[in-house]
């Protein structure tokens, strides 16, 4: 199995929209909503590294609000 975390810099008043609609994104396993150069933080899984970037590609970036996203995938 394979972990990351994506941050999404999220239009403005969009942050609570962006997270309730992550909630049904296969692959999501949390997101929040946190302070900072992002808006939103979001915890996935996948079998694969690709199986985690096509979630972020494919579902993720597509939202309504959602800009530039940054994805760091888990090494340990």
């Amino acid at each position: 199995m394979v972990y990351a975390y994506t941050t999404v810099d999220v239009a403005t008043g969009m942050s609570d929209e962006v997270c309730e609609a992550l909630a049904d994104v296969e692959g999501v396993v949390d997101a929040h909503v946190i302070a900072g150069d992002f808006d939103v933080m979001i915890e996935l899984e996948g079998e694969t590294s690709h199986d985690v970037l096509a979630s972020v590609t494919s579902s993720i970036r597509p939202l309504d609000g959602v800009g530039t996203t940054r994805t760091y995938i888990c090494i340990d």
